[in-house]
């Protein structure tokens, strides 16, 4: 699971804890070490003093141990973070919550043949850039794969994350987590 911009916040935890409390295992990778951010500005300029290309290594470093049949899963910029492990290395599907990227803006020529994704967004997402999940969707299909798209009313970029009051709906994230539930389907026994 990756973390948002604004680093590994209450949400990332309990959405971990809710898959955990699933049966499902878990790694948050924190690409901050323990740094969190309140502002998306801030955050920003954070995450590109480190670089995208570093993150986007390190992404796939903090993933390289694990099986091939793992899905990923990031929130915002995380969401990122999930496309390029997925492009880059085996993996079973991908959420991506509130960070749809278009594969030519990470490099990436295509999606991995066979993954399916599931993609979430509030309606009125300040974050959301026109013809990114149609992108994103399309690359999918293309790859031979279901991609799901899933809108909720709001504006929340981060809605399911009940740590940004100004955000966060729990309605919408009780439908979110209904939806990926369903799509990462019981954990393995």
């Amino acid at each position: 699971m990756f973390h948002s911009v604004l680093g590994v916040r209450e949400g990332v935890l309990l959405a971990a804890e809710r898959l955990r409390s699933a049966g499902h295992t878990v790694h948050v990778v924190d690409q901050y070490d323990g740094r969190v951010f309140d502002d998306y500005d801030e955050a920003a300029a954070y995450a590109e003093g480190i670089g995208y290309p570093a993150l986007m290594a390190s992404a796939l470093d903090a993933v390289s141990g694990l099986p091939d049949d793992l899905t990923v899963m990031g929130f915002s910029n995380g969401g990122g973070m999930s496309t390029y492990v997925a492009c880059n290395r085996p993996v079973r599907r991908a959420v991506l919550c509130s960070g749809a990227l278009p594969l030519e803006m990470i490099g990436q020529e295509r999606w991995p043949q066979g993954v399916p994704a599931q993609l979430h967004y509030a309606l009125d997402d300040p974050f959301l850039q026109p013809g990114s999940v149609e992108s994103v969707l399309r690359s999918v299909g293309e790859a031979g794969a279901v991609g799901e798209f899933v809108q909720y009313p709001g504006a929340g970029h981060l809605f399911t994350d009940p740590s940004l009051p100004d955000e966060f709906d729990g309605a919408s994230a009780e439908v979110f987590w209904d939806a990926v539930l369903r799509f990462v389907g019981p954990a393995d026994s």
